[in-house]
């Protein structure tokens, strides 16, 4: 699985909402500070390693609590090439990292608009894949991902060393088919693939 080789037109991009994530950085907490020497391993190419595994006919798209911008921003930056018509919507409760959102959206084009608010306070988004990267534990998270996901959609969440863990917990709550992936740019990282996801309380149709 690949995805970290980008046009050149694409890297310029990413080179401009880089600078502006460095700059914005001094002032609003966006990533840890410790890994900002280390932005685009850890976190631009961390995003990248999910383009392979977007459904090719996928034009909706998610992202959940989105923050600097990782994985939705990159991944709509990437997109804009190729997939000229897909929309990536980004779910940010904080309104400043919103509002960092909005200018990176502006300065690199990308097909994106942001949504201040809490995850579960948004309207339902019916896409074709949902994203999100540490953003909270399996077994909440799908909660989420089944309010915006679209019945036959894909959630792409990248989790860690416990995921096997999570698993088993969100058995509890939901019925669901997955795949992992590891992780290119994390030794202990996954990339979680999860569809036909349902409540289990949900009676069939």
């Amino acid at each position: 699985m690949t995805g970290m080789d980008v046009s050149r037109e694409t890297r310029a991009d990413l080179e401009r909402f880089a600078a502006l994530l460095k700059k914005w950085q001094r002032s609003i907490n966006l990533i840890a500070p410790n890994t900002l020497d280390d932005l685009w391993a850890r976190h631009i190419e961390d995003s990248l390693q999910l383009l392979p595994l977007l459904p090719e006919t996928a034009r909706v798209f998610v992202d959940l609590g989105s923050g600097g911008g990782f994985p939705g921003l990159v991944l709509a930056i990437a997109l804009k090439p190729t997939r000229p018509d897909a929309r990536m919507t980004l779910i940010e409760s904080d309104a400043r990292k919103g509002a960092f959102l909005n200018e990176a959206i502006r300065a690199t084009g990308a097909n994106a608009h942001v949504i201040t608010g809490r995850i579960d306070d948004v309207a339902p988004s019916g896409a074709d894949v949902v994203t999100a990267r540490a953003l909270a534990p399996l077994r909440r998270l799908l909660g989420f991902a089944a309010r915006h996901m679209a019945p036959e959609g894909t959630a792409l969440l990248q989790k860690g060393g416990k995921v096997h863990e999570e698993l088993a917990a969100a058995r509890a709550d939901w019925h669901f088919d997955y795949a992992l992936y590891p992780s290119l740019t994390s030794e202990d990282g996954v990339i979680l693939q999860i569809r036909e996801l349902s409540d289990v309380s949900a009676k069939p149709a």
